[in-house]
């Protein structure tokens, strides 16, 4: 396992992040491994060397952070690792159940926190941005809860770069603790992040940590025009809002297919070689369902592309929709 420092902060991460939104309960999503099915992944995932885990309050409404929590209490010692997880997507039928105020911050980190069974947690990021909350009290709020000690750092997902620059503004204005990480949706199949949100993060010293850097799988080849899909594929209603499987999707697939058939690779590994090879990535977020998918992604972080294989992967794109802000 390779380790990075986590941007301009003085921690340290694994090179990957594996994500935990596979594992909880099986009646929130059809795909979703019990915990007796995915603590041999979390196990796997420990014993190579991963040390960063990310999860959320709204994966299986919470079973995600439990069982991560019981998982990582038997695996190591709580100084070894690097817990995530997330606010802001409904967690109850409510209108104070949700969002970036400072009582859904407040009630819902606690939450968190009890769900992990955890005195703290190391990255808080919100899931969103909260339009209908003022950026002054979402930031602060999130800064009281690191002054208590309920997290050590923050961090923000999928949304326009302003909107991010914005809050870090108010955020050194006021000398409140201040994001420093950007979860964000980057793949070969999604590169809008290029234009603004890398080279920001880059300039600001932030760390990034891509979600979906296979696309939900379709750059595994889960979503193929000729194959079968997997579960994932045929019920992840998402796919649709970030606008999967077109044409130029599909020409970019079988670029990735045919480069890992050159370098004696798989199409996984080849894609998120691509991401670990991007400029400012820190730590991609991988998931792990099935017995391949934990060796593909260890396999990736030796598999340097040359100049040549990334702009033949990169050429066929073109710009498209954003996508994934919601």
């Amino acid at each position: 396992m390779q380790y990075v420092r986590f941007g301009s902060t003085g921690l340290t991460v694994s090179r990957l992040c594996l994500g935990c939104m596979t594992y909880g309960d099986p009646a929130w999503r059809e795909w979703v491994l019990d915990e007796s099915t995915a603590r041999p992944f979390l196990r796997a995932a420990w014993e190579a060397g991963i040390t960063f885990f990310d999860t959320a309050d709204m994966y299986s409404l919470g079973a995600s952070e439990v069982i991560l929590g019981r998982a990582l209490r038997e695996l190591g010692r709580r100084d070894e690792m690097v817990v995530a997880t997330k606010l802001y997507n409904p967690m109850g039928p409510r209108p104070t159940q949700k969002g970036l105020s400072r009582k859904h911050v407040m009630e819902a980190v606690d939450a968190s926190l009890h769900r992990l069974g955890m005195d703290y947690i190391d990255l808080l990021i919100i899931h969103r941005f909260d339009p209908d909350t003022p950026v002054e009290e979402t930031v602060s709020a999130l800064s009281d809860v690191v002054r208590a000690g309920k997290a050590l750092y923050l961090g923000a997902s999928s949304m326009w770069a302003w909107q991010l620059m914005k809050m870090l503004g108010v955020q050194r204005a006021n000398d409140l603790a201040p994001f420093v990480s950007m979860q964000n949706y980057l793949n070969l199949v999604y590169r809008e992040e290029e234009r603004e949100m890398l080279p920001m993060c880059r300039a600001e010293g932030i760390a990034v940590t891509p979600w979906s850097p296979l696309a939900r799988g379709f750059l595994a080849g889960s979503r193929r025009a000729d194959g079968a899909p997997t579960v994932r594929a045929r019920t992840d209603t998402y796919q649709d809002a970030l606008g999967l499987g077109s044409e130029q999707d599909q020409t970019i697939l079988a670029r990735v297919v045919a480069a890992a058939q050159r370098l004696g690779a798989t199409p996984a590994q080849v894609a998120l070689a691509w991401v670990l090879g991007t400029p400012g990535v820190t730590a991609p977020i991988i998931g792990a369902s099935k017995p391949h998918h934990l060796p593909d992604a260890l396999a990736a972080l030796k598999l340097e592309l040359d100049a040549e294989t990334r702009a033949f992967l990169e050429e066929p794109y073109r710009p498209r929709a954003v996508a994934g802000h919601v």
